[in-house]
């Protein structure tokens, strides 16, 4: 019983120091994101606009046009077209 004990230890062990490995990963890209939107925002480039764009290219294409669509018609139902 205690070498099972002991060897699901060590399992346990070994995932919880590659989950805190994988995160402190994740924090320092998280750093290098920053980084990168504060050097385009440096050069004039709108964040807000880069951090849509980039939810926009996450999506599949045709998800993608169907909020664009609904959106725009959202624009026209609001009187906020041009």
């Amino acid at each position: 019983m205690t070498d099972n004990v002991n060897a699901e230890s060590g399992k346990l062990n070994q995932f919880i120091e590659r989950i805190e490995r994988l995160e402190s990963e994740k924090a320092d890209l998280a750093s290098d994101i920053r980084e990168v939107f504060a050097e385009a925002k440096g050069q004039g480039f709108d964040v807000k606009v880069m951090r849509q764009v980039l939810k926009l290219r996450k999506m599949d294409p045709a998800d993608r046009a169907e909020t664009e669509f609904l959106r725009d018609e959202y624009k026209k139902l609001l009187g906020m077209t041009e």
